[in-house]
């Protein structure tokens, strides 16, 4: 089975393509560009590289969400765009299970956090045991104050990744005995990652045709967040 997989969820963008468990190959890149210029240059490059077409996938997969609202919809929409045409089941994958499955082989409890800005991040939990990673909590917006709670009474060594792990550690980690950041090349979310998460949710039934593919927000975008609280204003703050 081969799956293209694409990451565009916070700054970096990246594609990859894996075959039966085996990543055949990955580009990555974060250069600052906005990723409706990176991203499909990176896939149709790594597939010519490769050897390969969009019409040998047998599967696709993408990152749905939390993260950034634009970077979302862009790589959302670009798998679409390929997958389309093909008819092959598609895999919507949470960024912060992405984040977690990188971290798969490590025996510990896996924070996986996104900066969410204004002193919030999107986080959740997974428990990596004997290369198995299981869901603990739901992905969340948290306020940072709230983390503490979130991580009390686990009994594994926490790591916490993502671009919201430093933030995370600074807030809660010396309350935890032996949590830790996770190393630089295992801490952000990859399209490699993806392929291969997405073929372990294809195998247990959880392929979707391409039109249902939708992005995952937790929270409103913040230029709705601002017009709710103009309106609020305007009316005098009654709701």
């Amino acid at each position: 089975m081969k799956i293209l997989a694409l990451e565009s969820s916070a700054c970096a963008a990246s594609a990859a393509v894996a075959e039966d468990g085996c990543l055949l190959g990955e580009s990555f890149l974060n250069v600052g560009l906005t990723h409706s210029q990176t991203l499909l240059p990176l896939a149709e490059g790594l597939l010519r590289s490769a050897g390969l077409a969009p019409a040998d996938m047998d599967a696709f997969a993408v990152t749905c969400g939390p993260g950034s609202f634009t970077g979302v919809r862009i790589g959302v929409a670009a798998l679409k765009g390929l997958a389309f045409p093909f008819d092959k089941p598609c895999v919507g994958l949470s960024t912060l299970e992405v984040i977690a499955y990188g971290l798969a082989g490590q025996d510990c409890t896996v924070c996986a956090a996104m900066d969410a800005r204004c002193a919030q991040v999107y986080a959740a939990l997974f428990a990596c045991r004997n290369g198995v990673v299981t869901r603990l909590t739901e992905d969340a917006a948290l306020k940072i104050s709230e983390l503490p709670t979130l991580l009390a009474g686990r009994d594994a060594p926490v790591v916490f990744a993502g671009d919201g792990a430093a933030l995370c550690f600074e807030a809660a980690g010396g309350q935890l005995p032996g949590s830790r950041l996770a190393a630089p090349q295992q801490r952000f979310q990859r399209a490699g990652c993806a392929a291969l998460l997405a073929q372990e949710k294809l195998l247990s039934g959880g392929g979707i045709p391409s039109d249902q593919l939708a992005p995952t927000y937790l929270r409103m975008p913040q230029a709705e967040r601002e017009l709710k609280k103009k309106q609020y204003q305007s009316h005098g703050g009654n709701a």
